[in-house]
């Protein structure tokens, strides 16, 4: 089954790739690796702000992560033309905008884990990490970069 069909399947719609809003590439490839610029939660409404542990529950954190997941996804849908040139997702680094008692980042970035894992099975399995920030851009609670195998 393609990709797109396992999307169609999970009824997700990806969103569109966005644009740096900085000095940088939203994707780049070395060899078989393609290495995704940080994502920040953004949904249809505009970007997802709060801070865990103050404004802000684990489930609330966890779908924002879940939208920096859709956002990974565009961006190498962007980059490769299909997700199906994907043969594995290899590291998710996740930063989570929360407080210095917050303790819960591992749930957190679960949203964007379980996304990768329902998209692509077991080639969705990856390492992580899943680190707690001050303050991230714009006050985004979540942002994830990623590194992708590349068939």
């Amino acid at each position: 089954m393609s990709i797109d069909a396992r999307l169609s399947e999970l009824n997700i719609t990806l969103p569109e790739a966005l644009a740096p809003v900085a000095n940088y590439v939203p994707f780049q490839q070395s060899g078989n690796l393609l290495f995704i610029s940080g994502q920040i939660s953004n949904g249809p409404d505009g970007l997802i702000v709060g801070k865990l542990g103050q404004n802000m529950d684990v489930a609330a954190g966890a779908a924002a992560a879940r939208s920096c997941g859709l956002g990974l996804l565009a961006q190498a849908r962007a980059a490769l033309g299909s997700l199906d040139r994907v043969a594995r997702v290899v590291k998710l680094t996740a930063f989570v905008n929360s407080t210095p008692e917050f303790g819960d980042q591992p749930e957190v970035v679960n949203g964007c884990s379980d996304l990768m894992v329902e998209v692509f099975g077991e080639a969705g399995r990856h390492a992580r990490a899943a680190v707690s920030a001050p303050s991230l851009p714009r006050g985004v609670a979540v942002e994830i970069e990623a590194i992708f195998e590349v068939a």
